[in-house]
């Protein structure tokens, strides 16, 4: 190449964040591409994707002082793809620099992994198969239901923020605050259609896999005439670079997703809708960890959008800023159709005799209100959030419990296939014939699983057609389909589920929901342990009374020793409001998010002594950095399954009252912290988890 005709480009690479590489690299090329134009570049011996980058947006490359001549040149231009867009490079710059990571390696893994491996001549061929794409017959306009007050008004102050022109301020997030079953889904679809008149694209997250097939669903029995794409983890990688193209050109206009989805490329986006915003599901638990419904707000914000976050239990985070007006809150306080809540009933364990048995999952009244739901051709629900048969096999002569040789975890006993698996790393073997310790050949299962509870019902109830839906039952590609269909259609009379099923399902003939062991979380060290549970309780109540004839008769019962808790009495009256004040009373004393930031760094080593030191090395880095005193550091301390396939794993919190101050701490700290793991050859890994979700 001549230097006369060459011309210097930006490109954001995957160099991941400990090489020392965090923004963009320089290259040289033939051509002037535009920012957002993918190609194809060298980067050591390796061949990457990259990203054409918008220069003014990025920090001084590490390359700059190169004369032009000297830089390495772009190998191929995939010509054929529409640069991105510069708002959607923004959104990807404001993520890595957020939870800081590189650029690249942020761009990288948002994007379609076949487009990493695909030349120029191949993508061509697949945006032929792209012209190809089903095209939706006539549009049939499904029959609408009738709106009601609530929805109405939602609705009216939607299209208020979706007539406005987008030149100005970026309309506020709306928090959409609607019990279950008041009909937020028929708020997004009439708030899409809207969106879909004026020409322009619609994102929906969701925060499970298994709830977007329901959803998409009802989205394209609504939107019948309209291309509509799903993005999430169980697509094969051409179904996933087929769909993310289609949303890229414009020619989808719906796209359903994940939290992957929130980095859909969508040059025409005019709404975005978050369902069931409160799920920790939308944060990344590994890589970057990012939390799509924290980034679809910032989204919305770059794009100058609406946002809908819709929930029945929404996040402390989400009521605080509605609180204070940053948020514009949408309240929908009744069920559809004059439809009640489920009476929520406490049953006191404590009441049970005191004798062996007593932590039984199936009190009498329990299997009382079951048989009565049977005879009625009603359905119900049992909820336990423990999949397997037991969480432990214990010997009762010398104590030896089924502890997992690579976790400080127990493997958990699966009577169906007799194994004990570790739900950490995997590991399975074979139930033993006899204790390994003592040879003692009576070793038991201790506590309970959704196996033990399917088991017990069907010996309590014979002839009751009993269903069990958790990870292990849904292995199979279309078994949860399956099972839900059969439920769907009336052929199974008590479900029997972990949080998979609370959530987001429409059960017409559900009319008891029995919450068997839910004590645990009351008392955990994690202090967004009470709201998880209430926000679980309060979706799994949610399934029953659905059908508004039955409502009047749909019970929520919870076996509970401890029916006098607040977070109990909150839920009797279904009060999200009185729980949510009280919570957050308590975080505000103790300084705790909403009201503080957080960070852990976490490490992992092969010795719990090798991951402590550097934690410890690491304190002291951070103690000398600028602007250390507005943060706190506290001691190291092993994460709360210390030991994961022979890694042993601590963490470390930081914590500040200005997000701002803590950004910049982390910013100075990270380059340390990569020469840091060189001085600590024991260490294997280390990451920072900005805005941790479980501590």
């Amino acid at each position: 190449m001549s230097g006369a005709s060459l011309h210097r480009l930006r490109v954001a690479v995957d160099a991941p964040q400990h090489s020392g590489l965090t923004g963009p690299l320089d290259y040289a090329s033939e051509q002037a591409l535009a920012p957002g134009s993918l190609v194809r570049v060298p980067l050591g011996k390796r061949e990457l994707l990259g990203v054409v980058w918008p220069a003014a947006r990025s920090e001084a490359s590490a390359g700059e002082e190169f004369p032009l001549a000297e830089l390495r040149p772009v190998t191929a231009a995939l010509e054929a793809l529409p640069p991105l867009s510069s708002d959607w490079c923004a959104l990807v710059e404001f993520a890595a620099l957020y939870y800081q990571r590189s650029v690249g390696e942020l761009a990288a893994a948002v994007l379609p992994p076949q487009l990493r491996e695909l030349e120029p001549q191949q993508l061509q061929l697949r945006l032929k198969k792209l012209d190809k794409l089903a095209q939706p017959g006539p549009a049939d306009p499904a029959a609408r239901p009738e709106l009601s007050p609530a929805q109405a008004e939602a609705l009216a102050q939607l299209d208020e923020l979706l007539a406005q022109p987008g030149e100005q301020a970026p309309p506020p997030p709306l928090l959409l605050y609607g019990v279950t079953g008041s009909g937020k889904t028929e708020v997004y679809l009439r708030a899409a259609e809207h969106a879909l008149a004026a020409g322009r694209q619609v994102l929906v997250l969701v925060p499970e896999i298994n709830l977007t097939p329901q959803l998409e669903a009802r989205f394209a029995e609504r939107f019948a005439g309209t291309v509509m794409v799903s993005l999430h983890s169980g697509l094969t990688p051409a179904q996933r670079l087929r769909n993310w193209l289609a949303a890229h050109f414009g020619r989808a206009q719906l796209v359903l997703g994940t939290r992957l989805a929130v980095f859909a490329s969508m040059p025409n986006l005019g709404l975005i809708v978050v369902d069931e915003e409160h799920d920790p599901s939308y944060k990344q638990q590994d890589g970057a960890r990012y939390s799509a419904r924290d980034l679809a707000v910032y989204r919305a914000h770059l794009e100058k959008l609406p946002v809908i976050l819709g929930s029945a239990t929404p996040s402390l985070e989400s009521w605080q800023r509605a609180e204070e007006g940053r948020y514009r809150r949408l309240s929908m306080p009744h069920r559809i159709g004059g439809g009640s809540l489920p009476k929520v009933r406490l049953f006191d364990m404590n009441s049970l005799p005191r004798n062996k048995g007593v932590t039984t999952a199936l009190s009498a009244p329990l299997i009382a209100a079951l048989r009565q739901r049977i005879e009625r051709g009603e359905q119900s629900l049992m909820f336990l959030n423990r999949r397997g048969y037991a969480p432990v096999l214990h010997c009762l002569e010398c104590g030896w419990k089924s502890e997992c040789p690579h976790c400080s975890a127990y493997r958990v006993f699966h009577k169906l296939d007799r194994t004990l698996r570790c739900h950490h790393c995997g590991f399975t073997e074979r139930v033993p014939p006899a204790c390994p310790d003592c040879g003692n050949a009576d070793i038991s299962p201790l506590g309970r699983g959704t196996e033990k509870l399917e088991e017990q019902l069907a010996a309590a109830l014979p002839g009751a057609r009993v269903a069990r839906i958790d990870a292990d039952s849904t292995k199979l590609k279309g078994s949860l389909e399956a099972q839900l269909d059969a439920v769907h259609a009336g052929e199974v009379d008590i479900l029997v589920g972990t949080q998979m099923v609370t959530k987001g399902h429409d059960f017409r003939r559900i009319t008891l929901v029995a919450a068997v062991n839910p004590d645990g979380a009351l008392f955990s060290s994690d202090f967004r342990a009470p709201e998880r549970l209430f926000a679980l309780l309060m979706q799994a109540a949610g399934r029953a009374g659905r059908d508004a004839e039955q409502a009047e008769r749909s019970e929520m019962w919870v076996q509970t020793w401890h029916p006098q808790h607040a977070l109990y009495q909150a839920l009797t009256t279904h009060d999200f409001e009185r729980f949510a004040k009280s919570q957050l009373e308590e975080r505000a004393s103790a300084g705790l998010p909403p009201f503080a930031h957080l960070a852990l760094l976490r490490a992992e080593a092969r010795t719990a002594e090798a991951a402590k030191a550097f934690l410890q090395a690491a304190s002291r880095v951070a103690a000398e950095l600028d602007g250390a005193g507005q943060v706190l550091v506290y001691a190291p301390v092993p994460m709360q399954v210390a030991r994961v396939a022979n890694i042993e794993r601590f963490q470390m919190l930081v914590e500040s009252g200005s997000r701002v101050a803590l950004q910049r701490l982390l910013a100075a700290w990270l380059p340390a912290l990569g020469a840091l793991k060189r001085e600590h050859k024991g260490l294997i890994r280390w990451a920072v988890d900005v805005d941790p979700l479980a501590i």
